[in-house]
């Protein structure tokens, strides 16, 4: 466990990792690991599962998934002792239902929670702060700025002020898509006395780039940066994802061909992005959207989601049509295909 935070506070490439199903709606398990074999081998230096690409509705107990879901990458995860996974766990609902989920997670390996508000109910900021205190007594937490659009709500920066301060937290997925609510974040934990301790992991899909080349400066306190990233973007195109992060280690520190490379990709990225999530149209499509690219590189048989209403929105096909072709450098295609197979087996 030690090792697994260590490596999380230092930052790295951890993707949201989607859910594989067949037309039938249930759970592929041969390209479930694929697809988490995939992400590790790509130089990820984690997975985040059952979180909002996995799909929230996941967690319904009827639907018998969270567990065999978990464990499923649990397993793949042992399959690379020498890379030491970090896992993380997504969890939703109210209290109790996140602490059941959190000692299920604690009880196959994970090393950390990251606390959706997702399904909480109304609670008060103080409620959820005690909710991230009790999940915090059996596994380190990770605090989440979900934006609105696909299930999170606003928060204010001494929410997070009060959130960073518990001891619990080891850091924040700050993915409210919306600059002002990330300076909250940003000043929230500078405000706490424990910006050493909490590990800043963009989730903000259409500000990649950015967020992971700038630094938050203020006089006499430490200076802050996005250390890695959580991200549905990188479920996908992840040997790319890893090299940008090497990227903006060299630019924070000075390296101006670095940043240049960087800077030449950001709107690309987000183009592209735009397209995947299905920006358009409320991020209705964003899910099958991911399921589009890993589907076309052969990781996924189709882009089933577990609702059979939840597909690729009119005219987001022809989006990704077009940023397919005119980004061909994003994509990892070479890498998957020669390692596909393998992965399959």
């Amino acid at each position: 466990m030690d090792e697994a935070l260590k490596r999380f506070r230092t930052g790295c490439v951890i993707p949201a990792h989607p859910l594989a199903i067949d037309a039938d709606r249930r759970l592929d398990e041969r390209r479930q690991r694929a697809l988490s074999r995939y992400y590790l081998e790509a130089g990820a230096g984690g997975l985040a599962v059952a979180v909002h690409t996995t799909q929230f509705a996941l967690h319904e107990p009827e639907r018998g998934l969270l567990s065999p879901v978990l464990e499923l990458a649990a397993e793949v995860a042992r399959e690379y002792p020498d890379d030491s996974p970090i896992l993380v766990a997504g969890l939703t609902g109210p209290t109790s239902q996140a602490v059941e989920e959190a000692e299920l997670a604690a009880g196959l390996g994970y090393h950390l929670a990251l606390l959706s508000p997702y399904d909480a109910g109304e609670h008060s900021e103080d409620a959820l702060l005690e909710r991230a205190r009790v999940v915090g007594e059996v596994l380190p937490v990770i605090g989440f700025y979900l934006q609105p659009a696909v299930g999170g709500r606003v928060l204010s920066r001494d929410f997070w002020r009060q959130l960073a301060a518990l001891d619990c937290v080891a850091g924040i997925k700050v993915a409210p898509f919306n600059r002002y609510a990330t300076l909250d974040v940003i000043l929230g934990v500078r405000e706490s006395g424990r910006a050493d301790d909490v590990a800043l992991y963009t989730g903000n899909d259409d500000h990649i780039v950015l967020d992971l080349i700038s630094s938050y400066r203020s006089p006499g306190a430490v200076d802050l940066s996005f250390v890695g990233g959580l991200l549905g973007q990188w479920s996908v195109w992840v040997r790319g994802a890893v090299e940008m992060l090497n990227e903006a280690e060299l630019a924070r520190s000075g390296d101006d061909d670095a940043l240049r490379r960087l800077l030449a990709v950001e709107s690309e990225l987000t183009d592209a992005n735009s397209a995947v999530f299905d920006v358009a149209n409320d991020f209705h499509g964003c899910v099958p959207g991911i399921h589009e690219v890993l589907r076309r590189q052969g990781l996924l048989e189709g882009r089933w989601c577990l609702d059979p209403a939840e597909d690729l929105s009119v005219g987001q096909l022809d989006e990704i049509d077009r940023i397919w072709a005119a980004y061909p450098h994003l994509r990892d295609d070479d890498f998957v295909a020669a390692n596909l197979d393998r992965w399959l087996a």
